[in-house]
């Protein structure tokens, strides 16, 4: 079984004791929500939000299984509309505030090993790589774009910024030259395609090294989908405005 990240530092920070109320702003598979809902019983309330839904969906059995379902409301959407989520289920004042929240960053486990959204460059799969899949109804900003999207339509320029912005890549010239190159022959569609492309790109030593050549690509594309960075800047400072005084957020 997945065990949530920093979870015995998480419940350290946050000391949750009875009836308090916490949201979890990147719900999982719920593995941080069931053992903050453990402390927190009986009367305490926990609000989970998570945007992929299939995930939801594996948070609700766990948490329900566990027996909180009373103490647990569970919304699919982002955490860039947290202020209106929390105020529509009760968890701003003058209802009372929260006493923590967390953002678990970044993809999870499951969406790595198992989504077939092509997150893993180890993996025969379609370059979408949202979060949230192509069934959800809500839409981060103003785009549900896929990463199969902006390598065949976006120019050099901005390819190379997104690789060097959010990847720090330090090959994103000749890996963008030569994503030009391939998408003129034939669409990039497949996490193959796309890692043989940089295999190519990349100097032999670059490819021998420890950290895998595709991986500052990959999570420069995942980043650029999902809004990563302008969404966090959005959700924090909601969060920071729903705090009782001396509340506490947790980035991880």
């Amino acid at each position: 079984m997945h065990k949530p990240v920093l979870l015995n530092e998480i419940l350290e920070i946050f000391d949750p004791q009875p009836g308090e109320k916490f949201i979890d702003a990147t719900a999982d598979g719920g593995g941080h929500a069931s053992a903050v809902l453990e402390k927190i019983t009986p009367d305490g309330k926990l609000l989970g939000i998570e945007w992929d839904g299939k995930l939801l969906e594996q948070a609700r059995l766990k948490i329900y299984d566990l027996g909180f379902k009373n103490n647990a409301i569970l919304v699919n959407d982002s955490y860039v509309n947290l202020k209106k989520i929390a105020e529509e289920n009760y968890f701003t004042p003058p209802a009372g505030g929260v006493d923590g929240i967390l953002f678990d960053l970044g993809m999870s486990s499951w969406q790595l090993e198992s989504s077939g959204r092509g997150f893993s460059f180890q993996k025969e799969e379609p370059l979408d790589m949202r979060y949230a899949g192509a069934t959800t109804n809500y839409q981060p900003l103003t785009t549900n774009i896929t990463a199969e999207e902006i390598l065949n339509k976006y120019g050099k320029e901005e390819l190379e910024k997104i690789l060097r912005n959010y990847g720090e890549e330090r090959f994103a010239g000749r890996i963008i030259e030569a994503v030009i190159r391939a998408r003129k022959e034939q669409p990039i569609k497949t996490t193959g395609q796309l890692v043989e492309i940089i295999r190519q790109a990349v100097p032999f030593w670059y490819r021998r090294k420890k950290i895998h050549f595709a991986t500052r690509t990959f999570q420069a594309l995942r980043i650029a989908v999902n809004h990563e960075l302008e969404n966090i800047n959005q959700g924090l400072t909601q969060a920071a405005g729903i705090l009782k005084p001396g509340g506490k957020i947790i980035v991880i």
